[in-house]
């Protein structure tokens, strides 16, 4: 008899707001987030397509400059009322992963 082993790994969907961006607007490299009213988490690295979209959606946002995430990350706050959909991994390190903009 051979018994087959699976590593399950468990993540949820939850709504973030977006409090900001890293590198260009156009493009972002990472969204800044907050989950529940929480303190600003940095998502993981956005995909190029992903990156397009959210930059339009970022573009007419009103900058208020430069702020920190938790970890002490840098990046550009903006004042929006834009929400994504992310996977909140309940690993050790809990990383957002955005999976669409709302």
């Amino acid at each position: 008899m051979v018994w087959l082993r699976t590593k399950v790994r468990h993540a949820d969907t939850a709504d973030a707001a977006v409090l900001g961006f890293t590198g260009p607007r156009a493009r972002s490299r990472h969204l800044a987030l907050s989950l529940d009213g929480g303190p600003a988490r940095l998502s993981t690295q956005l995909p190029s397509a992903l990156a397009a979209h959210l930059g339009k959606a970022l573009a007419g946002a009103q900058d208020n400059g430069p702020a920190v995430a938790h970890g002490g990350e840098l990046y550009t706050g903006l004042e929006t009322n834009l929400v994504v959909e992310v996977l909140a991994g309940s690993g050790r390190h809990g990383v957002l992963t955005i999976v669409r903009a709302r």
